[in-house]
């Protein structure tokens, strides 16, 4: 536990040791001390905002308050010892903090940049636009039964169709084992199936069966259960991602404005755009 701590944390090392040189303000709260250092709580909400993401999801609270002070405690035995070694004069370790250093403060203008940038108005201009690009559309719930030949297909669409319970008939003879009883989940559009499985489904009214329905996968029996039409989340169930839309927007266009205004010399080429957009590719990608 504590060698996952401490790579889990080793990146802000150099930092670490910059804010426990620090005097803490005096408001601060000592949670605890490692050789007379004292590390507070706000060294904690620092913490808290450079490796918060990776700690487990599971710690809430006051153990993930915890969590992040063992991180910080071992982190201080580390700095601990890297002064004892003088590590903090070599060439190195200042390549290391003024790299640092750099970060934290592009970090802190991105910081300052979202947070002017999301605003109520924001977000609801951005949900008003989103609303506004959608087109009427239609969303389904359907349970499926998927074998492998004409004639599968044939005999379980006569059990079906004769009465048969479908859920039934699929746990027994379906071959998509993720699909329990054969439902295929929340509401979709038929776009999100492969196109003669959207079809067939487009095709048929709520109750009604399918005949045998030929995809890449193998052959399908369909049941439609419900449709409607398709449902816009509201604003409130999309407003997390509303925000972080539009705070990356904000960061993004200011960064673009930035490279306007500088001039920047590299001493060699960057790649043609085409080689540096397939390289960012998955390499299966590119096969």
């Amino acid at each position: 536990m504590i060698r996952s701590r401490v790579l889990a944390g080793l990146s802000t090392l150099a930092f670490c040791a910059l804010v426990s040189a620090t005097a803490a303000p005096a408001q601060a709260k000592a949670l605890a001390k490692v050789n007379g250092v004292e590390i507070t709580d706000d060294d904690v909400k620092v913490a808290a905002e450079d490796i918060g993401p990776g700690i487990p999801r599971q710690l809430e609270g006051k153990a993930r308050e915890s969590y992040l002070l063992d991180v910080l405690i071992d982190e201080q035995l580390l700095v601990q010892e890297a002064q004892s070694q003088k590590l903090g004069e070599t060439p190195d370790f200042a390549k290391r903090l003024a790299y640092l250093r750099d970060k934290a403060l592009s970090q802190t203008v991105v910081t300052k940049i979202a947070k002017e940038a999301v605003t109520d108005a924001a977000v609801k201009q951005t949900y008003d636009t989103l609303v506004k690009s959608q087109k009427p559309d239609t969303e389904y719930r359907a349970h499926h039964i998927l074998v492998q030949t004409e004639d599968e297909a044939k005999a379980v669409a006569k059990r079906v169709k004769g009465g048969e319970d479908f859920a039934k008939v699929a746990d027994e003879t379906s071959k998509d084992s993720g699909s329990k009883g054969g439902d295929l989940g929340p509401w979709f559009t038929k776009d999100k199936m492969v196109p003669e499985f959207g079809d067939a489904l487009a095709k048929l009214e709520p109750g009604q069966i399918s005949d045998p329905v030929k995809t890449q996968f193998g052959w399908h029996v369909i049941r439609l259960d419900e449709k409607r039409p398709k449902v816009i989340p509201t604003l409130e169930q999309l407003k997390p991602r509303l925000e972080a839309y539009v705070a990356q927007k904000a960061v993004t266009d200011y960064i673009a404005k930035l490279h306007e205004g500088a001039k920047i010399e590299r001493t060699e080429a960057p790649p043609p755009a085409a080689d540096a957009k397939d390289a960012a590719k998955p390499a299966d990608a590119k096969k």
